[in-house]
Formats: C-alpha cells, structure tokens, sequence
C-alpha cells in the first residue's frame, strides 16, 4: 500500500484520518513538525505527506519547504482551518503545495485527493524512470558513436562535464540533469569537422578565417542533431548557445543576450572556455583572472561562483599507476596514456580517454586485423 504521513498537533483528527484511510494506505501520523522532519529522514517511501498548516514552533508551510529538501519527490498537500489564504494560493500558484484543503475536509473528499496525489508520484517517478533508462541509453550511444569518431572531442566533453559536476555543486539551479547531458553532447556537432582542424582547435592553435567560420557551427550542427530526442528540446538550446557571449555577440547570429540565453549555455560556455585555457597549459589562477578581464563574455554573477567553484580549496587528487597491458584485458576502469591510432593512420583513442564497452570493441577488432600493437598503454585509477 502506499506510504501516507500525516501532520497535525490536534491528535483526534489524526485519530479520525487513521481509522477511515488505514485500509486503503498505510497511514503514518505525527503531532509536529519536528517528528515528521526526523520520520522523513528516515523514511524517504513516503508518497504524499498532508501537513496542517497551524501548528506550535513550526507552520505546515515551514514544515513543507524542509521536507522537500530531504524527499523532493513526496507529494505535498496542506491542510488548515485558518490560515493566511493568499500566502497559500501562492505557494499553490508556484507549483510548491499540490492540493490545498479546508478543514473539515470529508473522508470522501480525502480520499479523492489522496489518490490524485498517489497518481502525481506515480507519474513523475514514471518519467524520472523515462530520463533514467530510456533516455541515458540514448545518450550512451550517441556518446559512444562521438568516442569512435571523434575521441579527441570524447575526451573534452569528460573534461568539461567533470567541471559541470563541480560548478552546479555551487548553484541552486533545477534540471541539473540537462546541464550534465548538454556538457557530454556539447561536442557531438565535431563528428562533421575533419580530425586536423579540430587537433589544432584542441591544442589552442590558430585557425584561418574558413577553419574558425567551419568550427563555429559546431554547436548548431549539435543542437540540431538532438533536439527531436524526446525531453532533449531545452539540452539541444543550450548546447545551440554554449559558444555565445553574454552581451550578445558570438554564434548564433542573432538578437539574444543576457538572460535571455538559457542558463545552462551561460553556465557552458565559462566552462567550455576555461577547460581550453586550462588544457593550453594555463594555470588555474590566471584562467579565471583573463576571464574576468572580458567584458561582456561571460555572465558576471555566474563567473563569480565558477572562480569559487574551480579555485576552491581541499580537492584529493587520486592515485593512478601506467602500465602495458594486452588488448584483450583492457576494462571500462581504464584510461588510455597516449594517443592510438591504427596501423592506416586512424586515429583510434586520444590520451586521457576512458575505455567504454564500444571502444574496447574497435580496438580488439583492429588487433585481430593486425592493425593495431598487442599491448596498450593505459592509466589506471587508485583510491
């Protein structure tokens, strides 16, 4: 049955909601909020909580904003016999509470409410099991195509996704998710650029005119190749402005700037232009300083948090050992030492690159072809 906790400081209206719900769910009830805090913490089944909203030393309203901090996806209802209603109204007009209910409040109408509640849990965690499934195994194959077409691109988008993951640590931002995907997909549109001109872009060297007009394209040419994958749509847009200055300049050609540029392609190009400093050889310190110094590039609030973010202070680097090792042992744990190519001259795996089940897969194929060495130089990670 499904998991109900129940708020309120009056114990016979609990009672009350105990013997008429308890045989169509199971029931949880607790006097304050401070009980249903430590409840939830321990407990994070419950599928919808109905709080009262007056109580002593903690309203339903205080008691709500905790609660989904701890267990964001327990549906929320409130329920109260006075109350400010405009407070209420809007924190149900912001999408905060899903029901509002007056006391008294029949068993009929309860147990309506309880089971649309029910059914909103339900849904959202279908379509967290949709982004979850379906969805990362869309990105793992269009990640895994970019690693055998482009591994040097590969191997930037791990770069810049592992900076992502640190910069949203330090940001209240939603659908950190879309950020997480748009920084592994943010050089997928590479895969039409030809391998020289993207080594030189890679290693910080000077494109002509017609080389830098074919790479700025890049993202479009990405955007567009994802945004009919379903829930993909607000990805595609950031990945479409990552390269696209905040004062409006830049690629795409148009009138968009500021805010209006979705805030997961802010947030991307700081990132995309400073993981190219940093792997130009760049120290940290000076690549955010040079950053700063550019007026109109960046979004200035977002900048600010994202020296905080890659200057912080107290990051455990970990242990790694180099080693040879034969074709037909190597596992998605490792990392390639060096730069592959094939006996013909294909490029194979660029240095830094993680193994995944597709590559270790080409290069057993082209061993067995004779078109590659017998052991491979690799990384492997300690604690």
């Amino acid at each position: 049955m499904s998991k109900i906790l129940f708020v309120d400081d009056e114990r016979n209206i609990l009672e009350a909601y105990k013997r008429t719900l308890i045989k169509n769910f199971d029931i949880v009830a607790t006097d304050s909020g401070d009980k249903a805090l430590e409840i939830i913490e321990n407990d994070h089944s419950f599928k919808v909580i109905i709080s009262d909203y007056k109580m002593p030393k903690m309203n339903g309203v205080e008691l709500l904003e905790k609660v989904r901090e701890i267990s964001p996806e327990t549906i929320q209802i409130m329920l109260t016999g006075q109350a400010d209603m405009k407070a209420i109204i809007d924190l149900i007009n912001k999408g905060k509470i899903f029901r509002f209910l007056t006391k008294p409040c029949s068993q009929e109408d309860m147990l309506k409410n309880l089971n649309d509640a029910i059914r909103q849990y339900e849904l959202v965690a279908a379509e967290k099991e949709l982004l979850g499934k379906t969805l990362g195994g869309s990105i793992k194959v269009l990640t895994d195509l970019l690693a055998l077409a482009k591994p040097q691109a590969f191997e930037k988008t791990q770069r810049v996704r592992n900076l992502a993951r640190i910069i949203t640590s330090n940001l209240n931002i939603q659908n950190t998710w879309q950020l997480e995907i748009a920084s592994m997909l943010s050089q997928i549109g590479c895969v039409t650029i030809p391998d020289d001109i993207l080594k030189k872009k890679y290693r910080g060297l000077t494109l002509s005119d017609d080389e830098n007009v074919m790479f700025s394209f890049h993202p479009s040419i990405g955007a567009d190749m994802i945004k009919a994958i379903p829930r993909m749509e607000k990805v595609s847009e950031i990945i479409r402005y990552q390269e696209k200055d905040f004062d409006g300049s830049g690629f795409p050609l148009d009138e968009i700037k500021e805010e209006q540029i979705p805030e997961g392609a802010r947030i991307l190009k700081i990132i995309l232009d400073y993981e190219r400093m940093i792997s130009g050889g760049v120290e940290k310190e000076k690549a955010i300083l040079d950053m700063k110094k550019k007026s109109g590039v960046y979004d200035p609030e977002l900048l600010v948090i994202a020296e905080k973010s890659f200057l912080q202070k107290g990051d455990k680097s970990r242990s790694f050992i180099t080693k040879s090792i034969p074709v037909d042992q190597l596992n998605e744990d490792m990392y390639l030492a060096e730069d592959v190519m094939s006996a013909s001259g294909n490029i194979l795996g660029s240095k830094n690159q993680k193994f995944t089940e597709a590559l270790i897969t080409t290069f057993k194929n082209y061993a067995r072809n004779h078109q590659l060495k017998e052991t491979i130089s690799v990384i492997i990670l300690g604690g």
